[in-house]
C-alpha cells in the first residue's frame, strides 16, 4: 500500500528511525481501524520486494517495520530475506491471524477479538500491544498476556478516539499490575505518518 521513512511511534522501539512498510489486504475488521483503505488488497499496486528493500536502504533506517493491513496474509520469507541481506532489522505489527512467515528480529503481537490469532503467534511474540477500546478489553488483555512467553513485553494501548477516556483507566491498571505498560501513539501526537 505504502511504504515511507518516519519514527516508530508506538510499543518498545518508540521513537526510533524506522522505515515502514505498510501491505494491502486485511480480513481482520476493527472497528477503529485508521487504516480501512488498506483493507482491500487490490486497490494497491504490487511493487517488487527489490524495489522495497532499495527504499528502505536509501532511507539509511536501521529498523524496517513491516505492517498492514495485516501482513501475514502474504509470504514474507522473502522480502525478510531480502532486508536482512542489506544488513536492516526486521520488525513485524501483525494481528497473529495468519501464520507468521519470514526471519525477524522483533515481533509485535496485537491479537484482536474479531479474528483471534493462531496459537503459534503467541510463541513468537516479544511484544503484547493489546488495544484498550472498551474498559472490558484490560481482562481481555491479561487472558491474551497468558499466551505468551515470559519475556514478552506487555503493552496496553487506548484506542485513539477514545484515549481521553482510556488512558486514566489504563494508568490506574498499571499501577496495580505493574508488569504493564502503556503505550502511546506518539506519532499521531507529532502529526507524522
Amino acid at each position: 500500500m505504502e511504504d515511507f521513512f518516519t519514527l516508530q511511534g508506538e510499543g518498545f522501539y518508540q521513537g526510533c528511525s524506522a522505515y515502514f512498510i505498510r501491505l494491502g489486504g486485511c480480513d481482520v475488521g476493527c472497528v477503529w481501524c485508521d487504516v480501512k483503505e488498506s483493507w482491500p488488497a487490490e486497490a494497491h499496486p504490487q511493487v517488487s520486494i527489490e524495489t522495497i528493500v532499495r527504499r528502505t536502504k536509501e532511507s539509511g533506517a536501521p529498523i524496517a517495520v513491516i505492517t498492514g493491513g495485516e501482513p501475514t496474509m502474504h509470504p514474507l520469507e522473502g522480502l525478510t530475506s531480502m532486508l536482512k541481506g542489506e544488513g536492516i532489522h526486521t520488525h513485524l505489527e501483525t494481528s497473529g491471524a495468519y501464520t507468521i512467515t519470514g526471519t525477524w528480529d522483533w515481533i509485535c503481537l496485537s491479537p484482536k477479538k474479531f479474528k483471534k490469532p493462531e496459537s503459534s503467534s503467541y510463541g513468537k511474540a516479544d511484544e503484547l500491544k493489546v488495544v484498550v477500546y472498551h474498559p472490558s478489553d484490560l481482562a481481555w488483555a491479561e487472558k491474551e498476556a497468558s499466551r505468551v512467553g515470559p519475556d514478552c513485553k506487555l503493552y496496553l494501548q487506548p484506542e485513539w478516539s477514545k484515549e481521553k477516556v482510556m488512558v486514566p483507566l489504563i494508568i490506574d491498571y498499571i499501577k496495580q499490575n505493574p508488569r504493564w505498560r502503556i503505550s502511546l501513539q506518539i506519532h499521531k501526537y507529532m502529526n507524522i505518518p
